[in-house]
């Protein structure tokens, strides 16, 4: 995140804006929902497990007048692994060097200790404008709605003083439901600056991370709560297939899935292989979509025992 220019005036560049802002919440918030929303396209997996997001993920919001660089972090929570810490710290480090802060806290669900912890962690970075983003709106009647606005508006008083967050904002990111107002919000806390994209560019991930990403979301899809956790994808290779005709190509992928336990090996597999054909099935459509041409996609479930708890390990999957 180097390229911005922190001494650049109003006028240097015509009006225009750009900057960088981190989504935070609670596992589970709607943080990569509502980056999808903003940026229009699919650029952060969506999940109903908690945890589901494991890199920080940059999607991009262009405006005649703006850019604004959104990153999806994992959500913060007390962590009760290395790779629970590891990811506290991928946030903690992208919060230092974002130019504003949207902090997710989902309508439908009562402030509890996650959000006040978090709300903590954010008292304690400094003076970053904090915007609180109220999301899920749609799933509550205003009457709720209201009352959630007032308990978010005591918290950022609690924990940032009298003048508590910079902004808060209601948005449902399923009906659009002020998603444009939210980027209008960010985007006014973003210093004077050069595009720091290319027009069209939507996110930076590597195509291999995306890839594991999408492989992951739909092997999450309907299993036990426990596997999340546990689950890592590694995409080995994708490579165009030899011998096949310039009008009809063809990439190989080639992705090894990694659990901790057998029981758990034997989850992603299914009765038969099915409940892995499913998963290919499901995740070739959106990765032959990213890619742009026709895939085989080839998948492997292997052990790594307890790999959340063993640095070699962590460092082998990519953490």
């Amino acid at each position: 995140m180097s390229k911005k220019n922190k001494a650049a005036e109003p006028d240097d560049f015509g009006g225009f804006r750009a900057g960088f802002s981190v989504l935070v919440g609670r596992p589970n918030a709607g943080k990569s929902t509502l980056t999808n929303a903003l940026v229009g396209k699919k650029v952060a997996i969506t999940s109903a497990k908690p945890q589901t997001t494991r890199h920080t993920i940059r999607g991009i919001v262009h405006r005649d007048d703006a850019q604004l660089i959104l990153v999806d972090t994992p959500g913060l929570h007390r962590p009760r692994t290395l790779l629970g810490k590891r990811l506290n710290d991928l946030v903690a480090d992208t919060l230092a060097e974002v130019d504003a802060i949207g902090f997710c806290l989902p309508a439908n669900e009562k402030i509890g200790p996650g959000d006040k912890f978090i709300a903590a962690q954010l008292a304690a970075v400094g003076r970053k404008p904090v915007i609180a983003i109220v999301t899920k709106a749609d799933l509550v009647d205003k009457q709720a709605l209201t009352e959630q606005l007032l308990a978010v508006a005591a918290l950022g008083r609690e924990v940032l003083g009298d003048d508590g967050w910079k902004d808060i904002v209601p948005v449902s990111a399923a009906d659009g439901f002020q998603v444009g107002t939210v980027a209008d919000v960010l985007i006014s806390h973003m210093p004077p600056s050069p595009p720091l994209y290319p027009d069209g560019e939507l996110t930076d991930e590597p195509e291999a991370v995306m890839v594991a990403e999408l492989i992951r979301e739909a092997a999450l899809e309907g299993v036990r709560d426990e596997l999340p956790h546990s689950l890592a994808v590694v995409v080995e290779e994708i490579v165009p297939r030899e011998d096949r005709p310039e009008d009809k190509p063809l990439l190989d992928v080639r992705v090894n899935l990694y659990v901790e336990r057998p029981s758990q090996k034997a989850i992603i597999i299914g009765k038969g292989g099915a409940r892995l054909r499913e998963v290919g099935t499901n995740a070739r459509k959106g990765i032959e979509a990213l890619l742009g041409t026709r895939i085989y996609l080839d998948l492997h479930v292997k052990v790594a025992k307890d790999w959340q708890r063993d640095p070699k390990q962590l460092v082998k999957l990519g953490f």
